[in-house]
């Protein structure tokens, strides 16, 4: 459920509910009803948590089982580097 996937992710990070509400900029009761199952994020909150949490909104909606690795931040040279590093482990 999305509801413990937030938390999930949320608690990865060290982040209270307080902390994540304020990066949102909505309260500290919001988050906790999404973590609640009481409401659920618009997609606008669950774009910025995929951003915040450093994850695919789908593995935050719980689409994709699959492993993701952000590459964000590396240049091309290290990028080549774990590709390299994938491909022997798929062999």
């Amino acid at each position: 459920m999305i509801a413990d996937k937030i938390k999930e992710l949320r608690e990865r990070v060290n982040l209270s509910q307080t902390a994540l509400a304020k990066k949102l900029q909505v309260s500290r009761s919001t988050v906790n009803a999404w973590e609640m199952s009481i409401s659920q994020p618009t997609i606008k909150y669950v774009i910025e948590m995929s951003n915040i949490f450093n994850v695919s909104t789908d593995n935050i909606l719980e689409m994709d089982n699959s492993n993701n690795l952000s590459l964000k931040g590396l240049n091309d040279k290290q990028i080549e580097a774990i590709i390299k590093v994938v491909d022997c482990f798929k062999h």
